[in-house]
């Protein structure tokens, strides 16, 4: 419905709903009785509707991903007798095809919470909200109005949004972000890559598989931390033989130049210098909870700002549940992935619906997903936290190279590690990097959602031969014998 407010004006609305990637999925049939407000602020240089995922996360990212891995293909056509060439990027072709699927849905999105009878219970405010007391909202509109809004029920998904770390020149210089690099005009022939984990190892492969000279620079001795310790040291010796790998580098300044940008820094008493026609920094993300002014409201955080909530999704303060708040997604996740967003919200809006019938919404193991070349996934714990958590643990480790299919592919690199309760075989966590490792996981991750051991799952069902389950059918084996 558009809102027709008088600006200054104080409403009170049964909710109150901030932002509009996970949470838009919140109004329903079973809130038709309720006045809503949905307040949302945008992501990006734009300020679009939709949320991270849609416009400039999961979805696009993805979307340049398959891009690259056809791109990449005649790099190791080669080895199995044949002469593919890429022969010509057409960047603007690539970009275009993507984002014109992306914005009409992204526009299609906000028109139909804005005019469409379904939502005739619901008004849209696009602009920025901030707390100036215990569930009290100032709204700053896009047009400069501002107005007090009021609830019984406030859900805050208002996500979070690319930093820049305190690095000498780094904001002059104007560096791209996964914001704006999606949408850069022309593709650099040289782009430096400031960072070393999930979204700075997936746009250097995008890049790299477009033919522009990549350069990664980690302050770390490995990319991608968050992985098992095997994984990421695998992935850091592929991406060292692929690109150009600065591990160990401490960046201290970045200058924009006539040629580009230059960046400075420091290894073991070294001054290093590396030069890109563009730099992506991609060093982490920050959760909006200070552009909310949450402290205003009461609402405790995290010392990276993150809003604590408890395991049904209500937010705390003072150490106690803040009565009608409620919080998903990025705001409030260490996890930021869409998967989890989503199935916070639809706890939110049970546990909203049925407040005599909490649900939590920490009962599964949360499973993630790098897509890069070769791709990684894992679920549960790496072999360093179940040995650390005290456990008698058992490790499985099934190399591509020994499945069939695996060997049909001459793949020489990926691997899966399945860490397993040496007695009773409860499987703990599993890591696999490698072709199909996102979908590969996902045997692993259901058998840990509905307890299932790797004495249930190894021998008790046919594994197709010679398909690419077979490399999770093997290391279960090797933890049953």
């Amino acid at each position: 419905m558009t809102d027709e407010q008088t600006h200054d004006e104080h409403t009170h609305y049964d909710i109150a709903l901030i932002g509009s990637g996970s949470a838009n999925s919140f109004p329903g049939p079973e809130f038709a009785d309720r006045r809503i407000v949905q307040i949302d602020r945008g992501v990006g240089p734009d300020h679009v509707f939709g949320g991270t995922c849609l416009n400039v996360g999961c979805i696009p990212t993805k979307m340049f991903v398959h891009t690259a891995n056809l791109a990449h293909v005649p790099a190791e056509s080669g080895r199995f007798g044949l002469t593919e060439q890429l022969r010509h990027v057409d960047w603007r072709a690539i970009r275009d095809r993507i984002f014109g699927r992306i914005d009409p849905i992204t526009a299609g999105g906000e028109a139909y919470r804005r005019d469409h009878e379904d939502n005739s219970n619901l008004t849209l405010i696009r602009g920025t909200a901030t707390f100036t007391g215990p569930k009290t909202l100032s709204v700053l509109d896009r047009d400069g109005g501002t107005r007090t809004i009021t609830a019984d029920d406030i859900i805050l998904g208002a996500g979070s949004r690319p930093i820049l770390p305190p690095i000498d020149g780094l904001e002059d210089a104007e560096p791209h972000t996964s914001d704006t690099i999606m949408r850069i005009e022309e593709l650099p022939a040289s782009l430096a890559i400031l960072g070393s984990g999930v979204i700075a190892v997936e746009m250097a492969h995008v890049f790299a598989s477009l033919g522009v000279e990549v350069t990664l620079i980690a302050r770390s001795e490995q990319v991608l931390r968050a992985a098992d310790a095997d994984v990421s040291a695998r992935i850091t010796q592929i991406l060292g033989d692929r690109l150009t790998l600065h591990t160990r580098l401490s960046t201290t300044s970045v200058h924009r130049t006539d040629e580009g940008v230059q960046l400075r820094g420091q290894r073991d008493g070294e001054e290093i210098v590396v030069r890109a026609e563009e730099l992506l920094v991609a060093t982490g993300r920050r959760p909006n909870s200070d552009l909310l002014d949450v402290a205003a409201a009461g609402i405790d955080t995290t010392a990276d700002g993150r809003v604590l909530v408890d395991a049904h999704q209500r937010v705390l303060g003072g150490g106690e549940v803040l009565e009608g708040m409620w919080a998903l997604g990025d705001l409030s996740s260490p996890h930021q992935l869409k998967h989890v967003a989503n199935h916070e919200q639809r706890i939110v809006r049970h546990n909203l619906a049925h407040p005599e019938q909490l649900r939590r919404s920490d009962t599964m193991p949360v499973p993630s997903g790098v897509f890069t070349h070769p791709q990684i996934a894992w679920v549960g714990m790496d072999e360093a936290a179940a040995r650390a958590d005290g456990r008698d643990v058992k490790v499985a480790v099934q190399e591509y190279a020994s499945i069939a299919y695996g060997w049909a592919m001459e793949d020489t690199t990926g691997f899966a590690k399945i860490i397993a309760d040496a007695e009773t075989t409860e499987i703990l966590g599993a890591h696999i990097i490698g072709p199909e490792a996102t979908t590969l996981i996902q045997l692993l991750i259901q058998a840990m959602s509905t307890g299932q051991t790797a004495r249930d799952i190894a021998t008790t069902q046919y594994w197709i031969h010679p398909a690419m389950p077979e490399l999770v059918e093997n290391a279960l084996l090797q933890l049953v014998d």
